[in-house]
């Protein structure tokens, strides 16, 4: 039987989704539980990958065992794993059915905190010099996105992408002055290793006038890289929605 297993995570104590070698990430977690409440070897593969220091409000993996699972399969399973990661729910599907590859559209928002705050301090970026930034500039670096389908300026050097075309369907940054935050919200079928967090320093960039809108829109037209770029740090992005055509 091939199994769903929906999740989320905090991405702070973990190297990324996949497995390492000599790194703990979610992945590897993950398969040490279920294999030890199943009795049997497990491996897991997950709608995509992220980063160290990334997280996911919503993530979806599957795995094939024999048999049905236990009951109380998911409490069992998250008295396994630490409190930075757990299990929602484990459903059957088909046969056929792939985390990665049927999922059709993936959502992610970026978190910028204008306030120092230790209680989110691993979940926002803190960016002090915020009364400088053009959030018109900034919103129209990202209104222009969705006009390309390519973008190879926000992708991460050395990514070993076979392509870098995205169908972009969003992208747009919501201020919420009494949070004292501003968050990007994004939304493709797919996206390329660095892109989002890419993306956001692009839009800092011009909001802080380091880029000019033309200088964006140069950089996609001809695929090329920007003149300047910045990566900002990954613990500002959580993964929030994955879509599939199927329910589960």
């Amino acid at each position: 039987m091939r199994y769903f297993l929906t999740l989320s995570y905090l991405g702070t104590p973990f190297h990324g989704w996949q497995r390492q070698p000599n790194a703990v990430s979610v992945q590897e977690m993950l398969e040490n539980a279920v294999s030890t409440i199943l009795r049997q070897p497990v491996e897991i593969t997950g709608c995509g990958r992220t980063d160290t220091g990334v997280h996911a409000r919503y993530y979806v993996a599957h795995f094939d065992a024999e048999g049905e699972m236990p009951p109380n399969f998911v409490n069992g399973l998250n008295s396994l794993l630490p409190q930075a990661l757990a299990v929602q729910a484990c459903s059957p599907v088909a046969a056929d059915a792939h985390a990665r590859y049927d999922a059709f559209e993936r959502s992610y928002e970026y978190h910028i905190s204008f306030r120092k705050d230790p209680f989110t301090t691993g979940t926002a970026w803190f960016y002090p010099q915020y009364k400088k930034l053009d959030l018109e500039a900034m919103q129209e670096t990202a209104g222009l996105l969705p006009q390309f389908n390519a973008f190879f300026p926000f992708c991460k050097t050395h990514s070993g992408a076979d392509s870098y075309d995205c169908l972009l369907k969003r992208a747009v940054w919501m201020h919420e002055p009494t949070k004292h935050r501003l968050i990007l919200h994004i939304t493709a079928n797919r996206f390329l290793r660095g892109m989002v967090r890419l993306i956001v320093g692009a839009c800092i960039q011009t909001g802080a006038g380091q880029l000019s809108l033309e200088d964006v829109r140069t950089a996609l037209e001809t695929q090329k890289p920007l003149k300047k770029s910045l990566s900002v740090p990954p613990h500002g992005l959580f993964l929030s929605e994955v879509k599939y055509p199927f329910p589960f």
